[in-house]
């Protein structure tokens, strides 16, 4: 799939997962794309994976654990110089498994007000907003 502009569309996924009233927030790692900047844990669908075959597989892969993947919750679309981003949030659970940075370079459980201190991709800072009931 491309975008209207030409650049290609890169589909990622995220999982809002909520404990306590903080959010699971993951560091992306010092050789990413958009390097140490936060997101929801997720990444890339790959071909022919669906969305939830693209959470389970990244989730185990960058924070330990299987999540109880739910509902669709948002999609944004964010186009950067080279490429378009077509962001999915799915709401996860994930019972009493506890994530660790398998393949991310940290994991912060966070406070939606503290939000700010936490530098995210432009994508991200979309889904982060309507999340939160923000225009930007």
């Amino acid at each position: 799939m491309a975008s209207d502009v030409g650049r290609p569309d890169i589909r990622v996924v995220s999982a809002e997962i909520q404990r306590g009233g903080r959010w699971l927030l993951v560091q992306r790692s010092e050789r990413a794309v958009l390097p140490l900047l936060w997101e929801f844990p997720g990444g890339r669908v790959r071909e022919g994976e669906s969305d939830r075959e693209a959470l389970v597989r990244t989730l185990i892969h960058r924070i330990g654990v299987v999540p109880d993947v739910r509902e669709r919750i948002l999609e944004v679309r964010h186009d950067y110089d080279d490429w378009g981003v077509v962001l999915a949030v799915y709401r996860c659970e994930l019972g009493d498994a506890e994530p660790v940075p398998a393949d991310v370079h940290d994991l912060a459980w966070v406070l939606p007000e503290d939000f700010a201190g936490y530098p995210f991709p432009p994508a991200d800072l979309k889904s982060v907003a309507l999340l939160l009931g923000e225009e930007r």
